[in-house]
Order: structure tokens, then sequence, then C-alpha cells
């Protein structure tokens, strides 16, 4: 049967101006009306596309329902990946779309992102719920109002406890939906270069700022690699849960971009509370006690599946092991990535410097490793510390915006 598209290309945005754009633009709202049409059995035609910002390797738009025999949204949310046609599917929409699969099949009130109302993977596309115009969590620390960003940050924290207890036990479910794709090579992307990061970290602290890294720091950072096999406390993990991935909207925060999306060991996201934001290189500091706050929040909602997660003594040193993992894994990205502002990606808005980002990293590292004990590994992070500040300066990472 012929799939019926529509017969008039759709209008396209303002905001939508080069001629190289506006072709993407009108192919992708065309492949998402094909798309609706087949998954729903009858024509389906939308217009009015606004570009979300999307990115190098992906579009993303708000298209309006201009014609649908069903109940269908006023407007849904279009993501449509670039790559030569062709070509298999990249890893990254392999994984947003099961992700958006295992949450598709929750009820609405454990669905903690947008609905999927239909993927394709010959056009590597998909078609979503429109949360509309809420505000990101970037929003709320990159603006003027402190109590704002604070709360915004505890409903961050406890709802990603409440989407890591909602998955528990969901492994199986997700691995199937998997099964279904072309599956990854590494179903976690932290798996992919982590190992590597981790085993060449020392050697190029040597070559690049002279630090030696000991047997006992080298040690410990190595045995941090087993979370990536760990089979406890795994759950569903957005895997880049920077500020501008979450929507805090008036049903609570909504996660967006799983295109690293996977079920691993969740010590990897409660990290984003104590490191912050390890994946994000846009992230500036948070201001004294906020840690503790969201740390108390993000528990709050996990020891219901994971009762022993009450217990610092099992909680607090997975939580370094991830940590010291993020940090040696970026340190790593930072020394071997040629071009050093393909790291940033704050978007619109003010960034710090990814060397203020690194050192910061480093100072919190010590301090942690400080605290538990581990003089091994506070030792070694002080002297990159001292070493990275005798090469970048003495600067401090600032505080976000709203907590100036």
């Amino acid at each position: 049967m012929s799939v019926e598209i529509a017969a008039d290309p759709p209008e396209t945005n303002d905001t939508v101006t080069s001629p190289d754009q506006q072709a993407e633009v009108l192919a992708t709202v065309v492949a998402a009306e094909s798309v609706l049409t087949k998954r729903f059995g009858a024509r389906i035609q939308l217009g009015e596309p606004e570009d979300l910002g999307g990115s190098e390797r992906s579009i993303v738009l708000r298209v309006k329902v201009a014609s649908s025999p069903f109940s269908l949204p006023r407007t849904l949310a279009v993501k449509r990946y670039v790559q030569p046609p062709g070509t298999t599917p990249r890893d990254s929409w392999i994984r947003e779309a099961v992700s958006y699969q295992l949450f598709t099949a929750l009820t609405a009130e454990d669905r903690m992102c947008p609905e999927l109302f239909a993927h394709d993977g010959d056009t590597r596309l998909l078609v979503m719920e429109d949360l509309g115009r809420a505000p990101t969590l970037a929003g709320k620390l990159h603006g003027t109002d402190a109590r704002a960003a604070e709360g915004a940050l505890l409903s961050w924290a406890r709802s990603l406890g409440r989407l890591h207890a909602t998955t528990a036990g969901r492994e199986a479910d997700f691995d199937a939906l998997l099964r279904r794709q072309s599956p990854p090579n590494a179903k976690d992307p932290l798996a992919e270069h982590g190992p590597t990061a981790v085993a060449a970290l020392p050697a190029l602290l040597a070559a690049e700022f002279g630090v030696e890294t000991s047997p006992a720091a080298a040690e410990f950072a190595l045995g941090t690699v087993a979370l990536l096999d760990n089979s406890r406390h795994r759950a569903f993990s957005p895997s880049d849960s920077c500020p501008d991935n979450n929507l805090i909207t008036n049903r609570g925060v909504r996660f967006l971009d799983f295109e690293g999306g996977c079920v691993r060991n969740m010590m990897f996201d409660a990290a984003y509370l104590t490191v912050p934001f390890p994946s994000c290189w846009c992230a500036y500091a948070l201001p004294p006690g906020m840690t503790d706050a969201m740390l108390a929040a993000w528990r709050a909602e996990v020891r219901v599946m994971w009762p022993d997660l009450d217990d610092d003594a099992v909680l607090l040193p997975r939580l370094l092991d991830a940590q010291i993992f993020w940090v040696w894994l970026t340190t790593w990205q930072y020394l071997t990535v040629p071009d050093i502002d393909q790291l940033g990606s704050g978007g619109a808005v003010d960034t710090p410097h990814q060397s203020e980002v690194l050192v910061a990293r480093w100072v919190d590292l010590a301090k942690a490793a400080k605290r538990a004990g581990a003089s091994a590994v506070a030792d070694h992070a002080e002297s990159v510390v001292v070493a990275m500040k005798a090469r970048f300066g003495n600067g401090s990472l600032e505080l976000y915006p709203a907590f100036r």
C-alpha cells in the first residue's frame, strides 16, 4: 500500500532562514507526515514548523497538526537525525528510540519524558509529544532568581531519583526493545571510551603536566571501571542529563535527549549531583550546601527500591568511584579532543572556559577523597590541581548566574 503524504509543501516558519536549512526542515516535515500516516493508517498533515535548536547531527522541530482524523495533540515535536542516505542508523538514534519506547509503555504518571507517537529507522525520525515552552533547568540557573534556581535543582534531583526508582528492574524490557533494532556495540556509551580513558590518563598527566600518578591512585581509579558491569543499583539513565536537557513543567521535571539512553549503574547519574553535571562542559559551580540538599532529595526517592542506599557506608564509596571515573574520563577528553572548543555546549548562554571546569572538578575530587579517607586519590588530585593552576592560572569557577 502506498503511503500518502501532504500534497502541498508545508509553509516554513520565519525562524528558518537559509535555503539549506529550509530544505532539511521540509524533508523532516514530509518524513514525519509519512511516518504518522503509516502509523495511524490515515492521512495526517503537518504545518508551521518551528526550529527548536537541534544540533549538527539532528533537526528538532515543533509542528502544528494541520489535518488529522485522530485526536492528536495540537502540536508535536519532531526530531530527525541527519546522516548520509543508505547508512545504518546511528547508535544515538537507536538508543533514543528504544528509550522513548520504554517510557511510552509506562503509565502517564510514570512517564517522565515526552510520549512517543511514531518512529522510523529508515528516516531516523522520532515524533513525540510537544511539552510546550516550559523553561529548562539551564534557564533557571542562568536567570536572576536564586530561590527559583534552587527549587528547580531540588525538583530535578527528586525527579532523577524517581526516574531511577521507576525503571528499576526494567533492564530486560529495555534489552528486548534494543534487540529489535541493530544494537550498538556498547549499550552504555561510557563503556566505549571510559576504560581506555582511565588506563591512559596517568601517561597523559605526566606528559602534559609533569604529574606522576602513584600506583595506589592508579589502582583505585582502575577499580572504578567495575561500575560499568556492576549488577547492583541499575536503572535507566538519560546519560546526558545536563541542565538544558531538563524541562521544568507544571507536571514536574521532564527529561529530554536520550541519545545516550541506556540501563546502567545509576551511580554515574548520582555523580551529576556531586560533580556536578560531569558530561557538560558549560557547568558553573553551585553554592555551598546545594549538592548535599540535591543528594538528599535524590536519595529520598531511590531508597524506596534500594533501602541499602540509606547507609552512607554503602552509598558514599560508590559515589566517590563514580566521581573519580567522570573526572578521569573528562580529563582524558580534554587532553585528547583535537579542537577543545568542541567540548562546549552552552548554546546561547554564557559558559566558563573548559580549563576552569576541569580544575574545579579536580579540586572537588580532592576534597571528596580526603573526606572518604582515600589519601592516595586525594594526594594525586591535589598534585593535579597545583599543576593545572600553574598552567591555567589561579582563577576559580564562578557560581551559576542565579546564585551570584
